[in-house]
């Protein structure tokens, strides 16, 4: 099995609490990525998508479950893959932060690694432009 590593990091112009809420919110969450994404298990925290929550991501009985580990408002969001997947060890963590000119930095990584052999090049390729994608649109969004 290969290990894998994604590192986007972004500036986008916008306050740090509106930015964090898009990413924070499954549902907004998957309007960025251009996935359908629903929240299947809520955090028993103050806010529901925080610590423990669950998403799916997929059509109906096909997807993703996603359980959030770590959640600091208005700072970071960490996830794992927590179903069946075609990778393993996959752990996603977004990290924000002000700029001095009033926007947000926003650093996101992933690692996971591949089940099945040579796919993960692919899926790393894959997830990288689909999350590039998504932060371009999150200052329309904020």
């Amino acid at each position: 099995m290969a290990a894998y590593n994604i590192e986007i990091i972004e500036t986008i112009n916008a306050p740090r609490d509106r930015v964090f809420a898009l990413f924070a919110d499954h549902y907004t969450f998957g309007k960025l990525l251009g996935a359908p994404i629903k929240r299947v298990k809520d955090s028993d925290q103050a806010d529901p998508n925080g610590i423990g929550s669950v998403r799916k991501i997929g059509f109906g009985p096909v997807g993703l479950e996603e359980t959030v580990l770590n959640f600091e408002p208005d700072s970071l969001i960490e996830y794992s893959i927590t179903s069946i997947s075609p990778i393993k060890n996959h752990v996603g963590r977004i990290c924000f932060a002000d700029t001095p000119e009033g926007q947000t930095r926003i650093n996101y990584t992933i690692s996971f690694e591949d089940v099945v052999p040579f796919t993960g090049k692919m899926l790393s390729s894959a997830l990288e432009q689909a999350i590039r994608r998504g932060i371009k649109k999150a200052p329309s969004l904020a």
